[in-house]
């Protein structure tokens, strides 16, 4: 089974955690499963960026991002070329390392 290394965060996991997870899991869901607690103001429909990480490892064993997915992503605090949605992003067969960023932009909320 793959692994999810989260790096320490400072609000949501400030130790940083590791847990095995089953493909086909999103990002978000693992997460929230092994209680850290990232945000998702849009309930996992692809309508903001609070649930936004940024793979450190394993970002090619990700399918790609669909368009909606994309054109948020442009709007997500802290940009980098890995970043994903974690409620887009599914888990394949290999480990991921993620990171939190820092701050977030609440699209839901902030309308």
């Amino acid at each position: 089974m793959p692994k999810i290394i989260v790096l320490p965060h400072e609000e949501l996991c400030p130790q940083g955690t590791l847990f095995e997870v089953e493909p086909g899991i999103s990002i978000c869901d693992a997460l929230l499963q092994h209680d850290v607690e990232i945000e998702h103001a849009c309930e996992k429909s692809c309508a903001c960026t609070t649930c936004h990480v940024i793979l450190r490892e394993g970002f090619n064993s990700l399918a790609p991002a669909e368009d909606c997915e994309e054109d948020l992503l442009d709007k997500a605090w802290g940009l980098e070329p890995t970043s994903r949605l974690s409620c887009q992003a599914i888990v394949a067969d290999q480990d991921l390392v993620v990171e939190i960023p820092k701050y977030t932009i609440n699209m839901a909320k902030e309308k």
